[in-house]
Parts: structure tokens; sequence; C-alpha cells
């Protein structure tokens, strides 16, 4: 039987404007596999604009097949594009990754947790006239308290704000979403924790 991957989050989960292969859980999945492991494709539950609050509903309404053996978790920047505030995150995130965890068969250590990337570098922000030093400190908070829930859960995270902001120019035509390019780095950001997950018991 292989082994199953849930991937959970928003527009970069759902990968806006790439074709299926080019989203980063399905890189992801196929590096594992070129490694040996036999991971099925990830079912990926995740829809362009979900804040915390649409996510959870969707996963309330949504059919699982638990436990999975890998689940992942993105989600946040439209909370933070909408100008919701931190503490309201922190509730939700939270509650969410209790939920990933649970859905991993209640290991805390294979619920995977991806930090938001900083859309306020992009072409989009740009022609928004929007403040790119406003956008990177709210996200760096979101993002801080999504690794200190994640720590507190025992859960791993990857970091690929700074691949965001190293590579502003490779976004889809919107200007906003990143390409497949830049979902394969965040794929192999992802690789050695998710490896290591699914070496966990």
């Amino acid at each position: 039987m292989p082994l199953t991957y849930l991937a959970l989050g928003d527009s970069y989960t759902i990968g806006e404007g790439v074709e299926p292969a080019g989203r980063w859980p399905v890189h992801l999945a196929a590096m594992l596999r070129d490694e040996g492991v036999p991971l099925a494709e990830p079912r990926i539950l995740a829809t362009t604009g979900w804040t915390t609050d649409e996510l959870s509903a969707a996963m309330d309404a949504a059919a699982f097949d638990p436990p999975y053996d890998l689940v992942s978790l993105l989600i946040g920047v439209n909370n933070q594009y909408r100008g919701r505030t931190a503490d309201d995150y922190r509730g939700e995130f939270r509650r969410l990754l209790e939920r990933a965890a649970a859905l991993a068969g209640g290991r805390a250590a294979r619920a995977l947790v991806l930090s938001i990337p900083d859309w306020g570098v992009t072409a989009f922000a740009r022609g928004q006239d929007r403040d790119p030093a406003r956008i990177a400190a709210e996200l760096d908070a979101y993002n801080a308290i999504a690794r200190d829930e994640a720590r507190r859960l025992g859960a791993p995270w990857v970091d690929v704000t700074p691949i965001s902001r190293s590579h502003p120019g490779l976004l889809v035509d919107d200007g906003l979403h990143p390409d497949a390019g830049q979902y394969a780095l965040w794929a192999a950001a992802a690789l050695p924790a998710a490896r290591h997950a699914l070496s966990s018991s």
C-alpha cells in the first residue's frame, strides 16, 4: 500500500496559475518517490482566497480517510491580506494544526507546517501601490505565530519565506503567485523535513 499525503491550504497549495504537476505538494511527492518512498499523489484540499476559518469550514464538510502518513498545512496569507489580527490567526491556526495532526493519526511529527511567502515583493503588490515593508512585517508576525504553534505541538516547520524574497520574479502571469520553478524550490526546502516526518513513529 502506498503512503498517503494530505495537503491543506490556499492558493499556494492548490498552485494558482500552474499546471497540477507544478504544485509544490506534487513536486514534494515526486521528490520523495525519487528517493524510493512509496508515496501516493497528494490529496489537496485548498482553494485560492481561503482564510483559516474558510479552510476550517471546508474541512468540516470534507470526507477524509485518515490516518494520513503525511499532512501539510500552509495557510494565513489571506488573513493578512484582509487585515485580520495576528491574535485571531493564532487561535484559528492552532486549531487547524491540531486537526492536521489528528488527521495524521495523532502524530504531530507528521504534520508539516510551511511558512507564508512574502507577496509584498511581487509585481502585483507594486501595482497595487502596497507598502512592502508593512506586508513583510505583518507576515513575519504571522509566521512567528505559526512557527511557535508548530514547535508547541511538535510539528516540523519549513521556512519558505526567504525563497519568496530571493526569487521575486518566479511568478505566474498574474504577477502574484509563484510559478512551478519557485514551487520546486519550496518542495526541495520541505524535502528533508518530510523525509524525517515519514520516518518518525
